[in-house]
């Protein structure tokens, strides 16, 4: 039996399927379009799966949708009653989509697939726990889901045992933890929906100088985790704009303009709201486990991306285990949505057990064999040179140690926002020069931006604070004491931006300012090669550890083709481009052809 998963219209659209209750595939839209969080019908996505498993939509038996229109669309409506005549203009741009569209999703899904089969419609919160507990290696677990707004919801907690999920109880729409945060990021200058991660990244530069300013006037937290947000300073229920004047006045002038100077006060910001984050996130968490009595925790939903506030409830909640879907956001609804329908509303079994989860590594993407990479690059004229594959590990891990930037193009492209070692840039973790050469030179991106490190599994409690696996790079450990270096930042003579340059550990390219890193562990079983490599430096170099970036630049999606792959590669100071068993050297290379036809899919952007 196949079960078709769609998530669309809000962003980061995205379609996943099941084959007698496997995943088999899944991908976001915007990897194909490369217009990034693209929002449209994932038309390409959903090809995508369908090929992966060799049918047709008439093989279909089930399609569903991450959430109910018709209810999400009441919400919008009474919102607007509830603040008319204010948002006018709003509401005039908003509801013509609706009435032209989104209201007549199970046409639309009809229309678009030539599908007459049936079409479930799960609820937003209840896609995203069906994405966080069925893929989950618990047999029970409370489950946390925290994001913007679905329907009503922003958040819920609730329990999964065998194949149920229950959601217990939620916090509706206006008060919304996501939609704080995505206030902060618009407040600072960022973009909202995609500009959240640069806050995370931010904070640890600034000070929590508004954080009892938050609480007393943006917030009333409860020690259970429920809030109530005070609606008199933000404008997102019935504006276009995330923030207000009053808002403006509270924390002291303007929205920071985009792409100007970030000064100190907008990393106070920055950390202000991030620690309130991280606060409420670790009560919810605590009230979810006095209430459920379970060991194991499993999170969705878009604030469960933020893995400062994961790995505090690592170690500071009282579970044993916690487990968080690597697409949390939107995209990941679709798979969620699939999942529902197979184990919830079918009723089928769910077998688990033996410790791994049933993700796949999140490995779930399309994949390019070296036929396919070879006549691409003939097809273009490109020098290149072939590796038998048990060259692979070590040429890339000799590279890396001379400090070269490679772009690494392997198997399956990952589901969700993070590289996993199939579609990565990666580079010297011990290199103090690399993480502004990165950002600067190769991503295009602020400076302050921090890398993940990848590294081996079985070594990471050698260097991070950390005795669990993080296979999707959603928890930040502190870098273990014995690995970092005094710098001139702790005699308090460094502040702001001016600490990014200070050397703080023995791999200062992954090491944040605060002595943190955002740590993706890798075993064998996941991705074979991309461990073997790890591992071959660490024999030749000493140092299980490795820098890893999303192969993209600023403003593009991660890469999914061989062609998506050249054009980066090409476009940066990249060194080299490894795909399958196939390197390329940029010294060897001719200058970028700018015909028309063959840029045409970055004009997108």
């Amino acid at each position: 039996m196949y079960i078709l998963g769609i998530s669309a219209y809000y962003h980061d659209s995205a379609a996943a399927l099941l084959g007698d209750g496997e995943i088999l595939a899944a991908a976001q839209e915007e990897r194909f379009s490369r217009k990034k969080h693209d929002s449209r019908f994932p038309k390409s996505a959903i090809d995508f799966c369908l090929k992966e498993a060799g049918i047709s939509i008439k093989d279909v038996q089930y399609v569903a949708f991450y959430d109910k229109p018709f209810i999400k669309f009441e919400r919008i409506l009474e919102t607007y009653l509830a603040y008319a005549p204010f948002g006018i203009a709003s509401f005039i741009k908003a509801i013509p989509l609706w009435i032209k569209k989104k209201l007549w999703m199970r046409e639309l899904i009809k229309q678009e697939l030539g599908y007459d089969g049936k079409i479930i419609f799960p609820e937003h919160h209840q896609s995203h726990a069906a994405s966080a507990f069925f893929p989950s290696p618990f047999k029970e677990a409370a489950i946390l889901t925290v994001d913007g707004v679905g329907e009503w919801a922003t958040a819920s907690f609730g329990v999964g045992s065998g194949n149920s999920i229950m959601l217990k109880k939620e916090i509706r729409f206006p008060h919304s933890l996501g939609l704080l945060y995505s206030a902060f990021t618009y407040y600072t200058g960022f973009r909202v929906n995609s500009g959240e991660y640069k806050v995370m990244g931010l904070a640890p530069y600034g000070k929590p100088r508004y954080k009892d300013l938050i609480l007393s006037e943006l917030m009333d937290l409860k020690p259970d985790g429920s809030f109530k947000l005070n609606m008199k300073y933000f404008d997102y229920c019935a504006g276009l704009t995330m923030t207000n004047k009053k808002f403006h006045r509270l924390f002291g002038g303007p929205p920071r303009k985009r792409e100007s100077r970030i000064t100190e006060r907008d990393m106070d910001l920055a950390r202000s709201v991030q620690d309130v984050t991280e606060e409420v996130m670790l009560r919810m968490a605590k009230y979810a486990h006095s209430e459920t009595g379970r060991d194991n925790l499993v999170l969705a939903g878009g604030v469960a991306l933020n893995c400062v506030g994961n790995g505090r409830i690592l170690r500071e909640a009282p579970f044993r285990n916690i487990w968080i879907q690597p697409a949390a956001g939107d995209a990941g609804g679709a798979l969620g949505a699939a999942l529902f329908v197979w184990y919830q509303y079918l009723g089928n079994e769910r077998k688990v057990g033996g410790g791994d989860d049933l993700q796949k590594g999140s490995y779930l993407g399309p994949s390019y064999g070296k036929e396919k990479i070879i006549d691409f690059l003939k097809s273009k004229a490109v020098p290149y040179t072939e590796l038998r594959d048990e060259e692979v590990p070590e040429r890339i891990a000799d590279l890396v140690a001379k400090e070269k930037v490679i772009g690494w193009f392997q198997g399956r492209m990952e589901f969700g926002p993070r590289a996993l070692g199939s579609r990565s840039i990666i580079g010297d973790a011990r290199s103090p020069k690399m993480q502004e050469t990165m950002n600067l030179k190769i991503k295009f991106r602020e400076s302050f931006r921090p890398f993940a490190p990848s590294t081996l599994a079985e070594r990471c409690p050698e260097y991070f604070e950390m005795d669990k696996e993080s296979p999707y790079m959603l928890l930040v450990a502190p870098v273990k004491e014995s690995r970092r270096r005094k710098t001139e930042e702790s005699a308090g003579k460094l502040f702001g931006l001016a600490k990014l340059n200070a050397v703080r550990s023995e791999i200062p390219a992954v090491t944040h300012v605060d002595y943190s890193a955002r740590i993706q562990t890798v075993n064998r079983k996941n991705n074979p090669i991309y461990y073997d490599m790890i591992k071959k430096f660490d024999e030749k170099y000493g140092c299980p550890v490795i820098i890893n970036t999303s192969f993209n630049v600023r403003g593009e999606p991660i890469v999914a083709t061989p062609e998506d792959a050249y054009l980066c590669f090409m476009r940066t100071n990249m060194d080299y481009l490894i795909m399958g068993n196939i390197l390329l050297e940029k010294k060897t290379q001719k200058p970028l052809d700018h015909d028309i036809n063959w840029l045409r899919e970055f004009e997108l952007d």
